[in-house]
């Protein structure tokens, strides 16, 4: 998008290749790396990051759904893409772009396999996840023996990788828990030998679990969320660097005074003499509405502003009483000195849910320091 206004996500690559050195220096040195690149690579540029990622090293990339994995084959990048939650109606179109489904199910299974049969293809490379406890998405054990006849039974599929996903890796006081999980996977992967014909990939470590049971990293890991700046651990955090960066500008400012109203619906009401500034971003550009009622700040010229009243759709208002600042003047919402995870805290959600809804009308600038 042309920009048309002040407000701006940066993405600084060179922090992305410190948070994928960093997670990497956690590793052994065969173990693979997917870099998870869904929801525009958490809310930046996924062609941008994966780029990054193929420069880096990376050994795949991961996608949530068929459509973003075309996007990055249109775009050039040639990695190896699984796409985690395929379905059935974009099949034709992962197989015209090469790219490589998880299979979760039986029905998404034999649709594949009839699928891959008709486009007349042989050993096209799957992966199949399997549940150990997240109960989203997977095949148990039982499955196993049905699996195994029907890749027996017809080459046109090879099982590239088995894998499952961690519920609460970032939770140590959960660790009885995730530690469950990686038994019952490692079972699942010795049991797997029995049915399924080759010696897959074995994969079960997203970013936490790279950090806090980094044992259990197998053949490759997962990783999205530390790849753009965030752990779920504050010690972690000050390692990583944020790769998104959402700054706005000062629109205008009022000066308010006691017994006036601030916003729709009346969502402030000034107590005292105060200075409010207006800035051009709003819920449909991602802050939503729960950053209102002061639940919400964002630093200018280093200092804090509450968010006033109610987000309003093109525009937030925030108390700069006090402050040196005036039109025009640089706001920032988070990256650097104001953390996705800390910006997202005050109303009580999290990084991923606030990065990965910056509107794609906001401008994105890409940077490599």
């Amino acid at each position: 998008m042309r920009p048309n206004r002040d407000t701006v996500l940066q993405i600084d690559l060179g922090a992305l290749a410190h948070n994928y050195a960093y997670l990497k220096s956690r590793l052994l040195p065969g173990t693979r790396f997917l870099g998870v690149v869904k929801a525009f690579a958490y809310g930046s540029d996924a062609v941008a990051i994966a780029r990054k990622l193929e420069a880096l090293g990376a050994d795949y990339l991961g996608v949530a759904f068929t459509d973003e994995g075309i996007h990055l084959r249109e775009n050039g990048i040639g990695l190896p893409i699984l796409v985690l939650h395929p379905q059935p109606s974009g099949i034709n179109e992962l197989l015209a772009h090469c790219l490589e489904p998880n299979l979760y199910s039986r029905h998404i299974f034999s649709a594949f396999l009839e699928a891959a049969r008709a486009h007349g293809q042989k050993s096209y490379p799957v992966h199949l996840k399997f549940n150990t406890g997240l109960n989203r998405l997977g095949f148990v054990g039982k499955d196993l023996p049905w699996l195994g006849e029907q890749l027996k039974a017809d080459a046109s599929l090879e099982v590239r990788s088995l894998f499952s996903h961690l519920a609460a890796s970032d939770d140590l006081g959960e660790r009885a828990f995730t530690e469950g999980q990686i038994h019952r996977f490692r079972e699942l992967a010795a049991e797997s030998e029995k049915h399924l014909p080759g010696r897959p990939m074995r994969h079960l470590l997203n970013t936490s679990g790279i950090l806090n049971y980094a044992a259990a990293q197998w053949d490759m890991v997962r990783s999205g969320i530390g790849l753009y700046g965030y752990s779920n651990d504050p010690a972690i955090d000050k390692i990583l660097r944020p790769v998104a960066c959402l700054k706005t500008h000062i629109s205008q400012m009022h000066e308010v005074q006691p017994g006036d109203w601030v916003g729709y619906n009346k969502g402030f009401l000034a107590t005292r003499p105060i200075t409010t500034a207006t800035l051009p971003i709003g819920h449909a550009d991602g802050i939503g509405r729960q950053y209102g009622r002061g639940k919400g700040r964002v630093f200018i010229g280093g200092k804090a502003a509450p968010i006033l009243g109610n987000v309003c759709m093109d525009m937030t208002l925030v108390d700069v009483t006090g402050l040196a600042c005036r039109e025009g003047d640089e706001v920032l919402f988070f990256g650097p000195g104001n953390s996705a995870e800390d910006f997202a805290g005050g109303a009580g959600t999290i990084s991923y849910e606030l990065l990965a809804g910056v509107s794609q009308r906001v401008s994105r600038e890409i940077i490599d320091t």
